[in-house]
């Protein structure tokens, strides 16, 4: 990496949209090194990022407990937990700063939970069998981003960070094949305006909420990177998306999201349905004898800490056999009985009690009592836009940090590595490549009064206008509840060819009748949150095509993507490494024609390709 000499690096400037932990983390790195710094979110504080959802703990392998771990075994565990589908050498760099991350957060007072010597403590997760999960209860996310957001706050009290909540990134600006601003909408009084800087980095979080139910916030939408990738930005392995095992299920057509339970309850809870099909008793009514701790059978090693989209299939799979629990009978049990009686309640209580008294809020059962009711839901995209081991996209300048990125976490994401993964890129690699791509390209001299800006402005203004002016009479809501119907069908946990060229027929129909029936009540000049959604939806009714024609394509079964046609049988994943090791990477070729693949081969120096076992 080539640097910038610190007196230099006032001259040049950065643009970042989102303030998630991967946002903030840059943000305020960028703006510690003397960088000028301008930071978008749609929130109306950078403390309200999805990031806040995140419970479970983020991993790093300190070997506290000295059970065995290492920044190899961090690195082998998360290159198998994605099926042997990411880039080696980003997964490597992601385990050896890792430690660094815990060391940061300590500095800034994030409060990790302490054993009983007062020294850091840890836990497990699924897809390893060391304990290296470094948490905060059930809200190690928000304590994270409270350590971001304060970095990031000083910044911006003295001067190096300029803040733009409520402010929604719609296009990005290219001028002479280089990134170089973007156009934006004030979520307040609707208007649009041009912002121009040296880079522009994404860290705008993933697609998920495709589905329509999932365990996103609301707001989370695809649209800045999908933006991009109509720029000319790659969309790399876009049906590799997470289904977590621990959510609470759906309880009738009335919702418009799903609740996260936290993976970590599985440490202490286990997880099982009754052996008989259509046994609807009263959980405390079915005797031991009777039921079925189904990953505890098949996969005795791990246990009820198989990863998450073997333990999400295996769910579905007892559901579909008619042995699902509650009223729908779409759900299994995630029992803590055991733990309660072994370890007393005050240390469940101590370890998990915000995620109870949460539970027991939106369902009105007590889990001290009563097993809890889960079933997946979408929950986490390992897939986003494609960029290289210095994070910068198919668009010079354009880089692109955390989950709205595919770098590191290949066909399915272990737990707790999410949040490990959004801050390594903020605090430690863009910080480093950024300056690296500052001294290869220089100073830009496009300012935001540039005839690209001018024109990009028009075209968001005419997208406005034309969503106000359709005048149908279906709200936005309806027609993200329809694709996401569709999206989990055919798109969802298991998909197969019938299902995928069917969604390939749907979407488009959906698509032409969005633009033919939609009605936005309002005008652009105002808070106006339908319009927001409308151009979200639009959006997502792209992506979902993308998504479709990658699953399509990738004739196999690997990690979170399983086509019914390629499993063993155990009705395990079965991959096909002769002609699927690599990464599938999409090119936008106009609207109305089908994306254009470029393969990225997977070449794997240091581990041996192996058949996932977690029995």
């Amino acid at each position: 990496m080539k640097l910038v000499n610190p007196a230099n690096k006032r001259k040049f400037s950065a643009i970042v949209v989102g303030s998630g932990l991967a946002g903030a983390s840059a943000a305020a790195s960028l703006a510690e090194l003397g960088y000028n710094v301008s930071c978008f979110c749609y929130q109306d504080s950078p403390r309200r990022a999805h990031s806040i959802a995140a419970q479970g703990g983020i991993n790093a392998s300190k070997n506290y407990q000295n059970d065995g771990d290492s920044t190899w075994r961090l690195f082998y565990d998360t290159i198998k937990g994605g099926d042997f589908r990411s880039r080696e050498a980003n997964v490597y760099r992601l385990a050896q700063v890792a430690n660094n991350i815990i060391d940061q957060c300590v500095a800034q007072g994030v409060p990790f939970a302490r054993d009983y010597g007062g020294l850091l403590d840890n836990r497990s997760f699924g897809g390893a069998q060391v304990s290296r999960t470094f948490y905060a209860r059930g809200q190690t996310g928000q304590q994270l981003l409270l350590g971001a957001y304060s970095a990031l706050s000083r910044q911006v009290g003295r001067g190096q960070v300029k803040m733009y909540p409520r402010t929604e990134m719609l296009e990005l600006v290219v001028v002479d094949n280089r990134a170089r601003g973007i156009v934006v909408r004030n979520m307040v009084t609707g208007q649009i305006s041009s912002h121009a800087a040296d880079v522009v980095i994404l860290a705008t979080g993933g697609y998920g909420n495709v589905f329509y139910l999932a365990t996103y916030a609301k707001g989370s939408n695809a649209t800045a990177a999908f933006r991009c990738y109509r720029k000319g930005a790659l969309l790399a392995n876009p049906c590799f998306t997470q289904i977590h095992p621990t959510c609470i299920p759906v309880s009738g057509d009335y919702q418009s999201k799903l609740t996260l339970m936290s993976e970590s309850l599985r440490n202490d809870g286990r997880i099982w349905v009754p052996k008989n099909v259509g046994d609807k008793r009263h959980p405390g009514e079915i005797p031991e004898e009777e039921r079925d701790y189904y990953l505890e059978r098949k996969y005795p090693s791990f246990g009820n800490l198989a990863p998450r989209d073997i333990s999400s299939r295996s769910a579905k799979e007892v559901v579909d056999e008619g042995r699902g629990v509650g009223e729908t009978g779409v759900g299994v049990y995630l029992d803590f009985a055991d733990a309660i009686q072994r370890l007393g309640k005050s240390v469940i209580e101590e370890r998990y009690g915000n995620l109870f008294q949460m539970y027991e809020r939106i369902t009105g059962e007590d889990p001290y009592t009563v097993p809890m009711r889960i079933f997946p839901a979408s929950h986490y995209t390992m897939g986003g836009l494609w960029v290289d081991y210095n994070l910068e996209s198919t668009i010079p300048g354009l880089f692109v940090a955390g989950e709205a990125n595919f770098s590191d976490h290949g066909a399915n994401r272990l737990g707790a590595s999410a949040l490990m993964q959004g801050l390594a890129d903020g605090y430690f690699v863009i910080p480093y490549t950024i300056g690296d791509y500052f001294v290869r390209v220089g100073v830009s001299d496009i300012k935001a009064d540039h005839e690209e800006f001018k024109k990009t402005e028009r075209e968001v203004e005419d997208r406005m206008k034309k969503l106000l002016s359709i005048n149908g009479k279906r709200s936005p809501a309806t027609f993200h509840r329809a694709l996401g119907k569709i999206m989990w069908e055919k798109c969802g946990m298991g998909r197969n060819e019938g299902g995928l060229k069917e969604a390939l027929r749907d979407i488009p129909a959906l698509r032409e009748e969005f633009w033919q029936d939609l009605k936005v009540t309002g005008d652009n000049e105002e808070l106006n949150q339908q319009l927001e959604m409308a151009g979200r939806v639009a959006d997502f009714l792209d992506i979902g095509e993308v998504m479709c024609h990658d699953a399509l394509d990738r004739a196999e079964s690997c990690g979170a993507h399983f086509r019914e046609e390629y499993q063993t049988e155990e009705g395990e994943a079965l991959r096909n490494d002769k002609d699927y090791c690599h990464v599938s990477a999409w090119e936008y070729t106009g609207d109305g024609r089908p994306p254009a693949l470029h393969k990225e081969p997977l070449v794997f120096e240091n581990v041996e390709l192996a058949t996932r076992s977690y029995k």
